[in-house]
């Protein structure tokens, strides 16, 4: 098939390379601009650089809906357009204009997790499991009809690091089989039940601040959601920024007020969260790592010299 790819960055750059290694003809690339924003600049391989290493004609857009941009498409005559990790709306006269419409490649299992973001999140809020979706785009946000979806599990020690390797891998398979199920002519895919969605926004350096109300197994999970290349989750101590680069949850359970830099257990200071949901006790957050305002990375313990005072979600 006559491929047109709208992508970006490694999830992009992955799905490109999987179609040129392919069967299928990529006629044409649409790509956004490099960002500044912190996390567009994480995995942010080039795929403009890699369509022109391979002779392929490239846009670059922020939005894809300017007459330029339609006219090309329509001269490229593609069989279908395939989207991963594009940024902004489609309007329906881009996606409708191939002959097989669009397949839009979604880092998450839908319908769980539309939207930006969707590892993150997901470790966040302990889901068992994440994954790669291949859907048909419509007119709202990763509702389409399902293709291929492929999923993983997710470890009791995972990073979101950990996640982005494991399901970067199944971009090409889920791709490549969408693709062949559409070329052997099926049409009929699985519909979205829409009462099981959920939608994320983007994440952004406000949504990596530790509250300590939260149960200390929710603050275990940010941490290790907001790994590096990520940035890293954090609070403030006597005033200054302090990053948590690693944690675990207390072995022991420690009542108090949260926040409150209470007990050396292991090679983990403790700190009070908040109480769990399901016994309303506390459990404490026994963080391992951090790093200073001044860039300093050390164990925890040497870094909380006294026990005593407390972490605060403001400086």
């Amino acid at each position: 098939m006559r491929v047109v790819m709208f992508g970006y960055q490694t999830w992009g750059h992955r799905t490109l390379q999987a179609l040129l290694d392919s069967e299928h003809d990529v006629v044409l690339v649409v790509t956004h601009p490099k960002s500044e924003h912190a996390y567009e600049k994480i995995w942010s391989d080039s795929v403009a650089d890699l369509a022109e290493e391979n002779g392929v004609p490239v846009v670059i857009r922020n939005r894809p809906d300017d007459d330029e941009l339609f006219e090309r498409l329509k001269e490229a005559d593609p069989d279908i357009i395939v989207a991963n990790n594009w940024r902004t709306w489609i309007p329906p006269r881009i996606f409708d204009l191939p002959r097989h419409g669009t397949l839009n490649v979604h880092d998450s299992l839908l319908p769980k997790y539309a939207g930006f973001s969707p590892l993150i999140w997901a470790l966040i809020n302990g889901e068992p499991e994440v994954g790669v979706t291949a859907h048909m785009m419509n007119d709202e946000l990763d509702a389409g009809d399902i293709v291929r979806q492929e999923a993983v599990a997710v470890g009791p020690t995972d990073t979101a690091t950990d996640l982005f390797h494991k399901t970067v891998d199944l971009i090409a398979p889920v791709t490549i089989g969408a693709l062949g199920l559409i070329a052997s002519g099926q049409t009929e895919f699985t519909k979205q039940d829409r009462s099981r969605a959920s939608f994320f926004h983007k994440r952004s350096i406000e949504d990596s601040r530790i509250d300590w109300t939260w149960p200390a197994e929710d603050l275990e999970r940010l941490v290790r959601a907001q790994s590096e290349p990520y940035p890293s989750a954090f609070t403030f101590h006597k005033g200054r920024r302090l990053e948590v680069l690693a944690a675990v949850v207390s072995e022991g359970r420690y009542g108090g007020t949260p926040g409150r830099i209470f007990y050396r257990e292991g090679e983990g200071v403790v700190i009070v969260a908040g109480a769990d949901a399901r016994t309303g006790r506390n459990r404490g957050l026994a963080i391992t790592r951090v790093r200073t305002e001044d860039g300093r990375e050390l164990p925890a313990a040497e870094y909380f010299t006294a026990m005593g005072g407390y972490l605060t979600n403001q400086p």
